[in-house]
């Protein structure tokens, strides 16, 4: 039974005949003391509610009422209904535990989309974690407790179109656990487009993102499909989105919200039908407080959070990745199958691999080209991180730098070390050729220099 509470009659009864035609059972309340009778009596299996009950608009009722929804029915899913101008009433209702929240007028389909949701998902958590064994891990590589409790929430919500917000260090492998999401997800057959926000300037998102006609702007010489629009029906991948401007947080918010957006040079609006699945190594919570990212934005974009462990919280699938890494790249190169001495799996296993999978990859990958060796051992390795270790050491004066002094002090003498292969570089700083794009411009330095 779905419990619909609001004071409006003509909103309890549109959506009675909506949730009616989709053969769904409901209940209506008119204010909190007839919701309440309802939930002590009953649990309802979902519950939309209103903010505001009276005269007052500063939903003080409504998140009194779902607090004390929450007391009696804690496993009940909330959809909070609120106005455009209330979206920041809506945030402290997500806070406060409310599952979603929906913009009056809605989209009948939006919000059928948002009900079945919540119901899937509350189904699996009462179900418990069910088996992995059917789902489709294409190249996430590790048997490790951390790993598997995250491939099994993944399986949970891979059918759902809830959205969700991967986050980790950079070089855990975020990108392919959405790629894992589309792929045993229901839209599966359909696009899964990735877009690097890091890598797009203000200027450019609407035209990267929501297209443009031919004409448009100055620069503007053939119409443009945008992201949103080639992802239609599938996946889009928002990666590394605490990089993105607070002014195209505006515009990506509206889109998220409305799943509609305007292509540059036409206004008609467009319809698109998409899951949204985002990463970043970035603290949003700490970036919220700072005002440096919208809180409306990170509670839309995070209905579910996967957090992503760093390589050195698992690293018993150490010996995994470096074998998986050595064969793929004895298949590209046409090399001859390479072992593992136990001595060297045993100093692979305790370096701090600071830029994760990715800094182990590129470890195992120099090591076996260098070496030309059938069978590595520790020394193989050693000579590759030694080397590093005592450079840092040698040039670690960093009494009294600021940590913004560190970093740049560190790019600079990794451009010297590998002659400005912004690559390489990156690789060996453990982020993406974005990011490390963007601190140069954040430093100033030239790769001219």
């Amino acid at each position: 039974m779905i419990l619909i509470i609001d004071d409006d009659s003509a909103i309890r009864s549109s959506l009675s005949f909506m949730l009616k035609r989709a053969k769904y059972e409901m209940q209506t309340a008119s204010n909190p003391r007839e919701a309440m009778e309802i939930v002590r009596s009953v649990a309802p299996t979902l519950i939309l509610m209103d903010m505001n009950f009276t005269l007052s608009t500063n939903g003080e009722e409504g998140l009194t009422l779902l607090k004390q929804v929450k007391l009696f029915r804690p496993e009940v899913p909330v959809i909070l209904m609120t106005a455009w101008g209330s979206i920041q009433l809506a945030v402290q209702g997500m806070q406060a535990g409310a599952f979603d929240f929906i913009t009056k007028p809605w989209n009948n389909t939006t919000l059928m989309q948002r009900i079945e949701t919540a119901l899937e998902l509350t189904a699996d958590n009462q179900n418990g974690v069910e088996a992995i064994n059917d789902f489709d891990r294409s190249h996430i590589i590790g048997k490790s407790k951390a790993l598997m409790d995250v491939l099994a929430t993944i399986k949970r919500i891979a059918k759902t179109n809830a959205s969700v917000l991967i986050t980790g260090e950079s070089g855990t492998g975020k990108e392919l656990i959405a790629e894992a999401l589309h792929r045993n997800s229901p839209r599966s057959s359909k696009p899964f487009v990735k877009v690097n926000l890091g890598g797009i300037s203000q200027t450019l998102f609407e035209s990267e993102m929501f297209g443009h006609k031919k004409g448009a702007f100055t620069d503007a010489i053939s119409d443009r499909t945008g992201r949103f629009e080639m992802a239609d029906k599938g996946t889009i991948f928002l990666d590394e989105i605490g990089d993105l401007d607070l002014s195209c947080q505006v515009k990506l918010l509206r889109v998220l919200q409305e799943q509609t957006f305007e292509v540059l040079g036409d206004s008609r609006p467009r319809k698109v039908d998409i899951r949204v699945v985002s990463a970043t190594n970035a603290d949003l919570p700490q970036m919220v407080g700072s005002r440096t990212f919208r809180e409306d934005l990170f509670y839309r974009i995070n209905l579910i959070t996967v957090h992503l462990p760093a390589l050195r919280e698992r690293r018993e699938d150490i010996p995994l990745l470096v074998r998986y890494f050595a064969r793929r790249q004895c298949e590209t190169n046409g090399l001859p199958h390479v072992e593992f001495t136990t001595d060297a799996m045993t100093y692979l296993s305790g370096l701090p691999f600071p830029g994760n999978i990715r800094e182990l990859k590129n470890l195992v990958e120099r090591a076996l080209l260098v070496s030309g060796k059938e069978i590595l051992t520790a020394d193989d390795f050693k000579s590759h991180t030694l080397h590093a270790i005592v450079s840092k050491r040698q040039s670690n004066t960093f009494d009294g730098m600021t940590l913004e002094e560190i970093e740049k002090q560190t790019i600079l003498q990794s451009l010297d070390k590998y002659s400005n292969n912004i690559s390489q570089v990156a690789n060996a700083l453990g982020i993406s050729r974005a990011a490390l794009y963007r601190r140069l411009e954040k430093f100033d330095i030239s790769i001219n220099e």
